[in-house]
C-alpha cells in the first residue's frame, strides 16, 4: 500500500494525466511553499503526535463501523456504516480541516478561506479555525445557504464569516470560483483550506492523506469485526475526498469491489445531474486536470444534485486516475432513490444520513438486493441535521 501513496502523485502533482497546478505565475511561489511545507511538517514527530492527539480527544476518533441488521434482513445482503457522521461537527469533513489548519499556524497565517457547498466543510473549517485561534471566511452559494440554513448558523456561531456566492447558478462551483479570488488577493496571510480532493496541487494529496484516517481505521475495525475484508466498499463522491479516505484503506485489496457514487439528479440531460464521472470528459476547472462536465463551449457546465456538497462538474484527479484504471467502479444515483434511502435508514436504523451520504445508501440497497451473500461497507460521510427541513418541505414525511 505504501507504494502507491509514494507514487501518486508525482512531484509536479499528477495522478497519471489528472492534477498538477494550472495556476497563475504569481502563485506558484505561495503553492510551493505550501507543498514544501506539507512535506516537512506533515512527517515530524511534533505534527503527527499533535494531530493524533485532537483526532482522539477532539474529534471523537475512531469513529465506529456498525452493522445494519435491520436494513440488511429486509434488503438482503450484510450492510455496514462507517459512521463519520459520529465524527465532530457531523461529518468526515474535519480529518482535513484540523490537518489543514494546523499546516496553516505552522506556516504562520492568520485566515483560513474556504468554499462549502453543503456546509459541512464550512462548520468544519470554522470549528478548527476557533480551535486554533484563526480568523476564517467562509464562501457558499446564496441557494445553498437557503437549504443550509442550520449549517450556515452554525458557522456564523463558531466565529466565521459567511460569504454569499451571488453569480451563476450560486451553489458550489460559484463558492468556489468567490473562494479562489479572495485567496488571490492575499495569499501570504492567508491559507486556502479546500474542501475536498480537489484544486491544484498539493490540495488533493493532502486532503486524500488526511482524509486516509477513515480507511486505516475501517480495515481494521471490518477484519476484527468479520474476520475477513468486506466485499464492497461504497462512498458517494462530489469531490470525493470521503471516498477517497475510505478507498484508500482498500486500493490493494482485489477481493474488495469498490464504488464511487455520484449524482444522478433529475435526468442524465446537461444540467439536471452532476454525474461527472459517467458522463464527463477531461478538461481544466480551479487549477487542475480532472473530469469535468462542459456545454457545447467546453465551459463548466451547469449541474443539480438534491445534496448541495455533491453539485460540482469536476471530481478529484486520483478518482480520475482510477476511473481509467479500473480500480473503482463508478456509477450514480438520482434524486428519488436518495430520498427514499434517507428515509430507509432512519425508519429502520434510527440514524438519519446527510443526503450526500444518502447516495451511497441507495447504492448499497441496490447492491444487497443483486449480492444477498455478500458484505457491503459504506462509509456514513455526514448526519443529516442539515438536511431535515429541506427534505420535508421539499418531499414531506413518507406515508
Amino acid at each position: 500500500m505504501s507504494n502507491y501513496f509514494k507514487k501518486y502523485p508525482n512531484n509536479e502533482g499528477f495522478f497519471e494525466d489528472y492534477g498538477g497546478a494550472f495556476i497563475p505565475p504569481f502563485l506558484e511561489a505561495e503553492m510551493k511553499k505550501i507543498t514544501d511545507a506539507y512535506n516537512t511538517i506533515s512527517k515530524s514527530h511534533n505534527f503527527i503526535q499533535e494531530l493524533r492527539s485532537i483526532r482522539k480527544h477532539y474529534q471523537g476518533r475512531p469513529t465506529p463501523v456498525y452493522y445494519c441488521s435491520r436494513l440488511s434482513e429486509k434488503y438482503g445482503g450484510r450492510i455496514y456504516l462507517k459512521r463519520e457522521d459520529l465524527n465532530h461537527t457531523g461529518a468526515h469533513k474535519l480529518n482535513h480541516c484540523m490537518g489543514e489548519a494546523l499546516l496553516a499556524k505552522h506556516l504562520g497565517k492568520k485566515k483560513l478561506i474556504a468554499e462549502t457547498g453543503a456546509g459541512q466543510h464550512g462548520v468544519a473549517l470554522a470549528t478548527a479555525a476557533a480551535y486554533f485561534g484563526l480568523e476564517c471566511d467562509i464562501y457558499m452559494g446564496e441557494v445553498d445557504m437557503k437549504k443550509q440554513q442550520p449549517n450556515v448558523v452554525r458557522m456564523q456561531i463558531l466565529g466565521a464569516n459567511v460569504i454569499p456566492a451571488t453569480h451563476g447558478l450560486k451553489t458550489l462551483k460559484e463558492a468556489v470560483d468567490s473562494a479562489f479570488e479572495a485567496y488571490l488577493k492575499d495569499p501570504e496571510t492567508t491559507i486556502y483550506c479546500i474542501g475536498s480532493v480537489v484544486g491544484p496541487h498539493p490540495f488533493p494529496m493532502m486532503v486524500r492523506d488526511f482524509q486516509r484516517v477513515v480507511g486505516i481505521e475501517a480495515r481494521e475495525q471490518f477484519l476484527e469485526m468479520t474476520g475477513e475484508l468486506p466485499d464492497n466498499v461504497v462512498a458517494c463522491v462530489g469531490g470525493g475526498s470521503n471516498a477517497m479516505g475510505i478507498f484508500s484503506g482498500f486500493l490493494d485489496d482485489e477481493e474488495c469491489k469498490l464504488h464511487g457514487i455520484e449524482p444522478a439528479g433529475r435526468s442524465l440531460e446537461l444540467g439536471e445531474h452532476a454525474a461527472t464521472m459517467t458522463l464527463g470528459t477531461p478538461g481544466i476547472i480551479h487549477g487542475f486536470k480532472c473530469y469535468t462536465l462542459q456545454d457545447e463551449k467546453g465551459e463548466p457546465a451547469p449541474v443539480h444534485s438534491i445534496a448541495s456538497g455533491l453539485d460540482y462538474p469536476g471530481v478529484g484527479p486520483e478518482h480520475s486516475m482510477l476511473k481509467d484504471m479500473k480500480k473503482v467502479n463508478y456509477d450514480s444515483i438520482n434524486d428519488n432513490e436518495t430520498i427514499d434511502a434517507f428515509y430507509e435508514l432512519s425508519r429502520l436504523e434510527g440514524i438519519i444520513p446527510a443526503l450526500e451520504s444518502s447516495h451511497a445508501v441507495a447504492y448499497a440497497l441496490k447492491l444487497a438486493k443483486k449480492q444477498p451473500q455478500k458484505s457491503i461497507l459504506v462509509n456514513l460521510s455526514g448526519r443529516g441535521d442539515k438536511d431535515i427541513d429541506f427534505v420535508v418541505e421539499t418531499f414531506g414525511l413518507p406515508k
